[in-house]
């Protein structure tokens, strides 16, 4: 796998608007996007700290990715992603390395993405997204 830089590292939230308030007030972030990803069933909110970005996701639905995983662990750190190209053929490198993968391929994402999950159990726990954005590889 060739990763070239992080692209966000998301936090799982129980209020999004509550959130997005520390992140501006506290923080002094500035939010630039709230967007719904239906079939993901989350809200997100975006801010920029340097190079990389901070996402903040809300569940839509208690039985959605992120109610479960809130509902099970807690508010916090959800995933780190990354930003690479040629996306499938990432994958295909990460399968043939025995990497177990949650998305065999990618699917859009947050801000027109291709996105794909990588198991926490072949990365040592840690949840982790490749993304490739499609316009920038042009």
């Amino acid at each position: 796998m060739e990763l070239n830089y992080i692209e966000h590292i998301a936090f799982a939230v129980k209020n999004l608007d509550e959130a997005t308030k520390f992140y501006e007030e506290v923080l002094g972030l500035k939010c630039y996007s709230v967007e719904e990803v239906k079939d993901q069933q989350v809200k997100t909110a975006f801010f920029r700290i340097g190079q990389t970005k901070i996402e903040l996701l809300e569940s839509t639905s208690p039985g959605g990715p992120i109610g479960k995983f809130i509902e099970k662990k807690g508010e916090g750190m959800h995933h780190i992603a990354f930003a690479v190209k040629n996306i499938e053929g990432q994958l295909k490198d990460a399968v043939s390395k025995g990497i177990r993968l949650i998305d065999e391929k990618p699917r859009k994402g947050a801000e027109g993405l291709d996105i794909a999950f990588v198991h926490p159990n072949s990365t040592f726990g840690v949840l982790m997204e490749l993304c490739e954005n499609k316009k920038e590889n042009i």
